[in-house]
């Protein structure tokens, strides 16, 4: 049962991750975060802290928005977010267009250092028109690549969760006769004199 849950994945992701490619905002990663909230706590000694009530993280296009977020900090300067939320949110610009990447979850975990971003619980991801949901997906900022993974339904005898994906297709540039402007004779015109 795991390797048709696999399978199930793998086409998903295989799906999802080459209708087109969706580069994050490279700038983000040097701009500086904002963080705003009803209530902070600071350790030092961990270097954490603890955002709590209506926070919302931005830094550049990334924007993190969730009821709780602890933002930890490894001694080279990377910070690792965890975002709590019913649901937690979060949106990013893709590299050279003006589009985004939405992505939904009870709990994301954003990970400065390896570009990720894991979305768990009633996740689901959002880029343009196309939409993938599970219990856990992994988007890569760097490769761009989603694993969409359903989760276990919990007892034996229950199946198991499956993964859903909705691609719509890609809208195409006016090339039939039908869906190219009619032409008609002009009646402001003077017709050509013979000669």
């Amino acid at each position: 049962m795991s390797h048709v849950r696999y399978m199930t994945s793998l086409l998903a992701l295989l799906s999802f991750g080459l209708a087109q490619p969706c580069l994050a905002e490279r700038a983000d990663r040097d701009k500086p975060a904002h963080i705003e909230s009803d209530e902070m706590l600071v350790e030092d000694a961990k270097q954490t802290s603890t955002f709590s009530g209506k926070v919302q993280f931005n830094q550049g296009t990334l924007l993190i928005r969730g009821d709780k977020v602890v933002v930890t900090q490894d001694k080279d300067g990377y910070r690792h977010v965890t975002v709590y939320g019913k649901p937690a949110s979060f949106r990013q610009k893709r590299e050279g267009l003006d589009e985004y990447v939405e992505g939904y979850g009870e709990r994301i975990e954003h990970d400065a250092r390896a570009e990720t971003l894991d979305f768990y619980v009633k996740a689901r991801v959002v880029r343009e028109r196309d939409e993938v949901r599970g219990d856990h997906i992994t988007y890569s900022q760097k490769t761009e690549v989603f694993q969409v993974n359903g989760g276990s339904a919990g007892t034996a005898n229950a199946p198991s969760k499956r993964v859903r994906a909705m691609l719509l297709p890609r809208t195409r540039a006016a090339s039939s006769p039908s869906e190219t402007l009619p032409i008609s004779p002009s009646t402001t015109l003077k017709p050509m004199e013979q000669e």
